[in-house]
C-alpha cells in the first residue's frame, strides 16, 4: 500500500511541477504553427551541403513535431526537393525537441538541462545532416521551386488557428505518450531508491552505453521521454546517461528508421545512426563534465512536496485537457483535423 502511494505521490508531483510549462509550451508551439507553416519549410531545404542541413536544424528545433509526425513531414519534404543531408538534419532535430519539451525540461530537469538538450538537437541534426550529404551523390529530387503553394488561407481566423493547433491538435498527438511517460516516471521513482544508479553505473560510460541501447529502438516523444529522465536522474543516473535517452529516444523507433532507409537509403541511414549515437554519447560526456558547477541533481531533486492552489488550478487544467484529447473523435471532428 505504502509503495502504491508513492507512486501516485510522485506521478502528482510531476504533474504539478511541469503544468504550468507544458501549458504554455502549447500556447507558443501553436503560434510557431502559425509562424512556421510547412510550405515554408519545404521551400527552404533543397540545398546541399551544410547549409541545407543547418537550415533544417533551425526550423526543426522548435517546431513542436514529435516523433511520429515527423516521419511523414520528412517523406514530404524529400519528395518535394529537400537533400538527403536537410532531411536527415530535420529528422534528427525535430523530434528531439519542441517549444513544449523544452518548456518541461526547464520544469522538471532545470534551465541549465533545458540549454544543453536545445543545443545538442541543433549541434546533432546539423552533423547527421552533413554526414549524410556526405556519402551521397547528387540526387534527382524535384526542384524546390516546383513545390506546390500551400498553407492556410489568409482570411482565416490566425487566433482560431492558434488554439486550435495549441489545445486542440498538439494535445491529441501527444497526450497518449505523455500519460504513459509520467505514469511510468512515477513508477520508476517509486520502485527505484534514490541513488541506486549512483552506487552501480551512475557516473561510468556503461550507464550512457546502456541508455544509447534502451533509447534507439524505443518509440518515445519528446515531451514523455522527460519525466522518465527525471525518474531515472532522481535514481542516481548521471546528467549524461539521461541526456543521451533524451537525444536517441525521441530521435529513432523502429518507424523512424524504416522511413529513412526509404527516403534516403540505406548507406545513409547506416551513416545517420552511428553519427547520432556518437553525439548523444558526446553530448553526455559533455554534460557531465559540467555537472559539479550546474548542481544538476540539485534542481531536479527537490520539487514541492506541497502545492498551492494555483499548482492545483494548472494541473488541473492539463488533466482535463489531456483527458478530452484522449476522447474518440466524432466523424466530422476527424474529417476537418
Amino acid at each position: 500500500m505504502n509503495l502504491l502511494l508513492n507512486i501516485l505521490k510522485e506521478i502528482w508531483l510531476v504533474t504539478t511541477a511541469m503544468a504550468p510549462y507544458l501549458l504554455f509550451g502549447f500556447l507558443m508551439a501553436g503560434i510557431l504553427s502559425v509562424v512556421i507553416s510547412r510550405d515554408f519549410v519545404r521551400r527552404h531545404l533543397g540545398i546541399r551541403g551544410w547549409s541545407g542541413a543547418l537550415k533544417a536544424a533551425l526550423v526543426g528545433v522548435p517546431m513542436p513535431i514529435c516523433s511520429c509526425g515527423v516521419i511523414p513531414l520528412a517523406a514530404s519534404l524529400r519528395k518535394h526537393g529537400a537533400s538527403r543531408g536537410a532531411t536527415a538534419s530535420f529528422l534528427a532535430s525535430t523530434p528531439q525537441t519542441g517549444i513544449d519539451s523544452l518548456m518541461i525540461t526547464y520544469a522538471l530537469l532545470g534551465w541549465v538541462f533545458a540549454v544543453f538538450r536545445a543545443i545538442a538537437a541543433f549541434v546533432s541534426g546539423i552533423i547527421c545532416g552533413v554526414a549524410v550529404e556526405a556519402v551521397s551523390e547528387p540526387d534527382d529530387a524535384m526542384p524546390k521551386n516546383n513545390v506546390e503553394k500551400t498553407g492556410n488561407s489568409p482570411h482565416e481566423n490566425l487566433f482560431k488557428q492558434v488554439f486550435s493547433y495549441a489545445f486542440v491538435t498538439l494535445p491529441r498527438d501527444i497526450a497518449r505518450p505523455l500519460i504513459i511517460g509520467i505514469v511510468v516516471s512515477g513508477i520508476l521513482s517509486g520502485l527505484i531508491p534514490e541513488g541506486y544508479f549512483a552506487e552501480n553505473i551512475g557516473d561510468s560510460p556503461l550507464a550512457m552505453l546502456l541508455m544509447l541501447a534502451i533509447g534507439i529502438p524505443l518509440y518515445v516523444c519528446s515531451s514523455a521521454s522527460v519525466p522518465i529522465a527525471l525518474a531515472f536522474m532522481k535514481a542516481g543516473l548521471s546528467p549524461g546517461a539521461a541526456l543521451v535517452f533524451l537525444i536517441t529516444g525521441p530521435a529513432t523507433n523502429a518507424a523512424t528508421l524504416t522511413t529513412l532507409w526509404n527516403i534516403i537509403g540505406k548507406k545513409q541511414l547506416i551513416v545517420f545512426l552511428i553519427t547520432l549515437a556518437l553525439c548523444a554519447l558526446g553530448a553526455g560526456l559533455l554534460i557531465n563534465q559540467f555537472n559539479p558547477a550546474t548542481e544538476i541533481y540539485e534542481q531536479i531533486c527537490h520539487m514541492h512536496e506541497t502545492t498551492s492552489n494555483m499548482d492545483l488550478a494548472w494541473a488541473l487544467l492539463l488533466l482535463i485537457l489531456l483527458a478530452k484529447a484522449m476522447l474518440p473523435q466524432s466523424k466530422k471532428t476527424a474529417s476537418s483535423a
